[in-house]
């Protein structure tokens, strides 16, 4: 199987978890997008019946044209599960880096109501420490930026703006991504809270401790990792 096949398998399992009455959190970027066009699915010929919180104005287009009915994290502050995908998940203790989609900010918001967070991923996704094959993308706020910038170069990272077409990537709350080289992180709990000490820092994309359960599809089909 190719490597959209594979997350195309890990969503419809994860998706599998999901009944009528539940408040769903719906994730950004590429695995997640089948979850959202299997729950569209489902919604059409099985009849399921859910709301969808979605983590991005991308999600949100892509389940309105789907038919999912939505609500905003406001509207519905406690939902029953989140299910998203990673851009490294560590093997032990399904600690994750997130934000390659840009919505890492609101991903975690989303995911930290949820009374239970699903992982869908493929299995080039899974390292032995975080940093390994990603860089840590670092929401902040445009004012300042550099200076920002320079108190990350600090901690001994390796920020870079994100840009596309030549452009500094803004996020859906109008901020800047700095995407941090790291290498294999020694103790990501650490780094995380030093980050997010940090003057300008909004958010980033360790997240730590979060994810309940992850869904790894490979070429032996798919894997479920839980903590040790």
């Amino acid at each position: 199987m190719d490597l959209e096949a594979l997350k195309a398998q890990a969503a419809k399992q994860a998706a599998a978890h999901i009944q009528s009455g539940m408040i769903v959190g719906l994730g950004t970027g590429s695995t997640s997008k089948y979850l959202v066009d299997e729950l569209g699915r489902r919604l059409k010929e099985e009849g399921l019946k859910i709301t969808g919180v979605p983590t991005s104005e991308r999600t949100a287009a892509q389940a309105k044209g789907l038919g999912i009915p939505l609500a905003t994290l406001e509207e519905k502050p406690k939902l029953d599960v989140a299910v998203d995908g990673a851009d490294e998940i560590e093997l032990g203790t399904l600690d994750l880096v997130k934000g390659a989609g840009g919505a890492l900010l609101r991903e975690r918001l989303v995911e930290a109501a949820a009374a239970r967070f699903i992982v869908i991923a493929d299995e080039t996704k899974k390292v032995e420490k975080l940093g390994t094959k990603f860089r840590v993308p670092v929401e902040v706020v445009r004012f300042g930026w550099k200076s920002t910038f320079s108190r990350l170069e600090a901690l001994g990272v390796k920020p870079d703006r994100r840009e596309t077409n030549g452009q500094p990537f803004i996020t859906d709350e109008q901020h800047y991504i700095l995407d941090c080289a790291t290498g294999p992180i020694p103790d990501a709990r650490k780094l995380a809270a030093q980050i997010k000490a940090l003057a300008g820092v909004v958010d980033h994309g360790l997240f730590i401790g979060m994810a309940s359960i992850c869904y790894v599809a490979g070429s032996k089909g798919v894997e479920v990792l839980e903590k040790k």
